[in-house]
């Protein structure tokens, strides 16, 4: 069974999403008050009552305050019910350690299938998140747009490393590879992003929101 630890501001929502999962039968509730605000503090998830996902509603304007660390190899996986976000707060929310994003009025299928999909390790979206982070582009807007290659998950540590400033041998030490390897990656940043320096990569990383600041 997935245990799950249900967080929301209004008691009533709380006792709604709880009494769904427990109807469903494929989970176990992990008990506890804890509010929205404990959520950054992770040590009141180190517990032998530790949950395999974080089920949180919660209001767009609380969103600033969430700061999960990510670190998917001991953290309970968060999936988020919340509305109205932006394409800059969605990939917040997604750093800040988000596995899985619905609206608030999200069906009680959408989010078991998200509940399950957080605990296997994968990432899921509503329809709505989805278009955010990938906005549909008709033939007009790709005849205009330069067609930009996904960065890989090292290459965005790569550019949140250049966004700091550091020089490749920097940039070496604290990934722990070698000075060719980040040379090769800065190298390959600057061609997908159709940079020609590494100020241009860093400003369309933060434009595109590969990067949060």
């Amino acid at each position: 069974m997935i245990r799950v630890l249900v967080i929301a501001d209004s008691a009533v929502v709380r006792a709604g999403l709880q009494t769904m999962l427990q109807e469903d039968g494929r989970f176990e509730l992990v008990r506890g008050d804890v509010p929205l605000a404990d959520l950054t503090r992770f040590s009141l998830l180190k517990s032998d009552a530790q949950p395999d996902v974080v089920l949180a509603e919660i209001a767009r304007k609380r969103l600033p305050s969430l700061a999960v660390p990510i670190d998917h190899g001991s953290s309970p996986s968060l999936v988020l019910l919340i509305d109205d976000m932006s394409r800059s707060e969605l990939v917040r929310a997604l750093h800040s350690g988000a596995r899985a994003l619905l609206p608030r009025d999200a069906q009680p299928g959408e989010i078991v299938a998200a509940i399950e999909a957080a605990a296997a390790g994968l990432t899921a979206f509503g329809a709505d998140e989805l278009e955010l982070l990938v906005p549909a582009s008709n033939d007009a807007d790709r005849q205009h747009e330069p067609a930009l290659d996904a960065l890989s998950a090292r290459e965005i540590e790569v550019l949140a490393l250049m966004a700091q400033g550091l020089a490749n041998k920097n940039i070496a030490d604290r990934l722990d590879i070698s000075e060719h390897t980040v040379k090769f990656h800065v190298s390959s940043i600057l061609s997908k992003l159709a940079a020609s320096s590494r100020t241009e990569a860093v400003t369309k990383g933060l434009k595109d929101g590969l990067l949060v600041i």
